[in-house]
This record gives C-alpha cells, sequence and structure tokens, in this order.
C-alpha cells in the first residue's frame, strides 16, 4: 500500500513540473517576409492580337519582251545584284537586249519626224500670221506634231521595256537566276523588291474589344526573336462590323521597321494601349489576396504586417494599379505574406 502511495506522488510531481515549463506564445515568432518601398510608376491596359507582318511595298517584276538577259553591276557593291541589295527607286537592274525588236523600234526615225513636224508647225505659224495661209492648214500641221509625238512617246515606252529598275526605295527579295546573254522570254520573273521599313499587320480583333480600341491607338510590336526590342505600332483601320462567324472585327495596323528588326512574313504580337495611368501606385498581382470581394495585401510598420484593403484599376499582365488604399513609400510584403495575419509579428529579409 505504501508503494501505491509513493508512484502517484511520483506523478504529481512530474506532471506538476511538466507544466511550469515556459510557453512560447504563436505571436511571439517572427515571420521572415520580402517588401519593396512603393514608388510611383506608369501603367497600360492592354489587348492583345497576333498577325503576320507584310511590307508595305512590294512587287514581282515580269520581263515585258523577250531580250538578252543582262544582270547589272551594284555601284554600291561593285558586283552584280544580289538578295539582299538595297535598291533606289529608278535603279536599273537587268536589261534585257534585241537588236531586231529595237530595229522594229526605230526611236531615231520618229524624233527626225518629230523634229521636221516641230519645224514645219513653226513656218505655218508665220506664215498664218501673215495671211499666207489658212487656218485648217494650220491646224493640219498641229496635228503632225501631234502625232509624231505620240510616235516617239511610244517609241520610247516600248524601249523602255528592255529594262527592268526599281519602282521604288527597297530591297532584293528574290532573284531567279539566268546564265547571261541566255534570251529570255517574256513574261519570265525577273526579281522581287520590298520595302519593309514601314510594315503592316493584319488584325483580328475579339467582339468585347470593341469599345476600347480607336483608330491612331499605339501598340507595342515584339517577335520572339527579338527579346530585348520593342517596335512601335499604330492602328490605322478598323471595321465596325463583328463578324457572325468568328465574332471578331479586323482592322489594320501599321509597324515602324526602321532598324529592319522585322521581316517580311515574320509572326508578331501586338500589345494594343487602350488606357493608360501615370503616377499610380502599381504593385504585383500576385501579392493581392482576394477573398470574396475584398482585395486585401499586407505592408510592413515596425517589424508588424499590416492589412491594408486595396481599390485596384488598370492591370497588365503582371502588375496592377491600386487606387485606394496604399501610399508611396510604403513597405509591400511580396515574400511570405500568404501566412499572415492582422498584427503579425514580421522580420524583414533583405
Amino acid at each position: 500500500m505504501r508503494n501505491i502511495n509513493y508512484l502517484i506522488t511520483g506523478c504529481i510531481i512530474f506532471f506538476s513540473g511538466c507544466n511550469n515549463q515556459p510557453q512560447v506564445s504563436q505571436g511571439d515568432i517572427a515571420t521572415p517576409v520580402s517588401v519593396i518601398e512603393l514608388k510611383k510608376g506608369s501603367i497600360s491596359r492592354l489587348i492583345n492580337t497576333t498577325g503576320t507582318a507584310h511590307p508595305m511595298n512590294g512587287v514581282e517584276l515580269n520581263s515585258l519582251m523577250s531580250g538578252n538577259y543582262t544582270l547589272q553591276v551594284n555601284p554600291r557593291t561593285g558586283r552584280p545584284f544580289r538578295l539582299g541589295d538595297r535598291l533606289e527607286k529608278g535603279q536599273l537592274i537587268i536589261q534585257l537586249d534585241d537588236k531586231e525588236f529595237e530595229n522594229s523600234i526605230a526611236i531615231d526615225a520618229k524624233e527626225l519626224n518629230l523634229e521636221i513636224a516641230l519645224q514645219e508647225q513653226s513656218k505655218q505659224v508665220e506664215l498664218y500670221e501673215k495671211g499666207g495661209v489658212t487656218l485648217l492648214e494650220l491646224r493640219n500641221t498641229e496635228v503632225k506634231v501631234t502625232n509624231a509625238r505620240l510616235d516617239v512617246e511610244n517609241a520610247r515606252l516600248n524601249l523602255a521595256k528592255r529594262e527592268i529598275k526599281a519602282p521604288f526605295d527597297g530591297y532584293i527579295v528574290n532573284l531567279p537566276h539566268y546564265t547571261e546573254n541566255v534570251r529570255i522570254e517574256q513574261g519570265k520573273s525577273m526579281v522581287g523588291i520590298m520595302e519593309y521599313r514601314r510594315m503592316y499587320m493584319d488584325i483580328n480583333l475579339p467582339e468585347s474589344a470593341i469599345g476600347y480600341v480607336r483608330a491612331d491607338q499605339t501598340a507595342h510590336i515584339t517577335h520572339y526573336t527579338l527579346p530585348n526590342d520593342t517596335l512601335r505600332g499604330v492602328i490605322s483601320e478598323l471595321s465596325p462590323a463583328i463578324s457572325a462567324e468568328t465574332r471578331t472585327f479586323r482592322g489594320k495596323l501599321l509597324i515602324q521597321n526602321d532598324q529592319l528588326l522585322l521581316r517580311p512574313g515574320m509572326f508578331v504580337k501586338a500589345d494594343i494601349i487602350v488606357d493608360r495611368a501615370d503616377s499610380a501606385i502599381i504593385i504585383p498581382k500576385e501579392v493581392v489576396i482576394s477573398n470574396r470581394q475584398r482585395k486585401y495585401v499586407f505592408i510592413v510598420e515596425r517589424n508588424t504586417a499590416i492589412l491594408r484593403d486595396i481599390v485596384t484599376g488598370l492591370e497588365d499582365e503582371n502588375n496592377i494599379e491600386v487606387i485606394e488604399g496604399l501610399q508611396e513609400n510604403d513597405n509591400l510584403v511580396i515574400r511570405g505574406f500568404e501566412t499572415l495575419q492582422e498584427n503579425s509579428r514580421v522580420r524583414v529579409q533583405r
């Protein structure tokens, strides 16, 4: 019986000793967090679309007559023209020669006929002023001059068919190979030329965007091969009609490509700026906690987490504008906020 009393007494002493150990309060634990000091910035609401970049000017020139092929020398390089060479408007690229064709034109004879007709007209005018010829005879000489001038112009137009010239400034994008001095038949492809310092893309936008997108709005143009470069685009045209099949509406976007970073045919992304806020409080979207219709974040004041309800505005892919609830220079918690509660102790990590 005495042994049992000792056992019970020992148990009481044991449990009493356990209860006397110091207890650690959950509020005494400082949660490690990372913060950023808020500064004002700019944010834009964007509507995204994709499309193919096309050159503003592009042409494929064919031979307008048969003749012997001669590829001209590029004065910039001192060698025959090649793919990628820069062209100026009116520059001769290819010459087609055909002596029989040139002889049939008889340009020299036509120019001589025009000269004779002009001399005769000058004499008839003098005679008419003196009463030596009638008005009808004077008109007949004018008809001869007109016909002679048309003959010369037509002859020059026909002779111009021998020359393949650049119709605008641009670059050679297609140049089929032909052996020098080999006869080329009419209708053969000679050269392809494009000017792509200014480009355009056809766009299709969702029906929901029709109230936001307008002509002359700016867009950021990007391509996966240009991770560090963004080009400027402007909406030039918009259709007011919605397609019943796709529920989209069409438009055209002009792209400024002065550095030739984009190439014709590239598939590009356009972020159209439909709204913009400057001098605004901008925070990462990922730190916003949503609970029903409530949005809030945590800031740090004197090593304490303070809950702030916020009202948000514009947002882009990564950030969101805060209209109410935060101020410049607030220390916003960006890491470790998931487990925080109001007035939690925190330890800011740098």
